[in-house]
């Protein structure tokens, strides 16, 4: 299975909320995609509500299911409570740390700027979007990349919103994963109990 590249507002309207990005169609349309979305829905079973909240989690975050069933038993080995640890865990993705940085301003974007080799992390090239970091960790934008219009153009944007576990310095386009950041300094809306029920069937 591949990555989602469909239409991002047809998932925003499934899950009820931009999960992919803001969208003007979702405040239009606040009901679920297809010729049944006005239409009067079943209640739903516990299952059901389980399986929405982990979807919506691999969509936020861009992750496969093998990807997220891994993360789910690393999470699972660690000390603490498994939903926070998983969510530390996909927080800690070299993606996400871009976009969270400012670098991108999305996560499939800053996958892309992974992937075509423009991010270094403790000086070596690194080209693996999944790249668990480290508390210490310093992910910078390699010398030749920092002109980039997406870069300079998303951080000139997101200049102001920075999240407690990072530290950003402009002058050297690099920033620090300093800890692993806790439950609630981490905005996502996921109830991440209900994965956790789930994969303890």
């Amino acid at each position: 299975m591949a990555r989602y590249t469909g239409p991002k507002t047809k998932i925003s309207r499934k899950f009820g909320e931009p999960i992919l990005g803001n969208s003007k169609a979702l405040q239009k349309k606040n009901y679920p995609p297809g010729q049944h979305g006005k239409g009067r829905r079943r209640k739903q079973s516990e299952y059901a509500i389980q399986l929405m909240e982990k979807q919506k989690a691999k969509y936020i975050y861009g992750v496969l299911e093998k990807q997220f069933a891994n993360l789910y038993e690393k999470a699972s080995r660690k000390q603490g409570i498994k939903g926070e640890n998983l969510l530390q865990l996909l927080e800690a993705r070299l993606d996400n740390t871009i976009y969270r940085l400012g670098i991108a301003p999305s996560r499939r974007s800053a996958r892309q700027l992974v992937s075509h080799k423009h991010i270094t992390v403790n000086g070596e090239l690194v080209n693996i979007p999944s790249y668990s970091l480290k508390p210490g960790d310093v992910v910078a934008v390699r010398e030749r990349s920092k002109s980039l219009e997406l870069i300079t153009s998303s951080l000139s944007a997101k200049g102001a919103k920075r999240h407690p576990w990072l530290e950003w310095d402009n002058t050297a386009f690099a920033g620090k994963f300093v800890t692993m950041p806790s439950r609630d300094d981490i905005p996502e809306n996921i109830k991440e109990q209900l994965i956790v029920e789930l994969y303890s069937k």
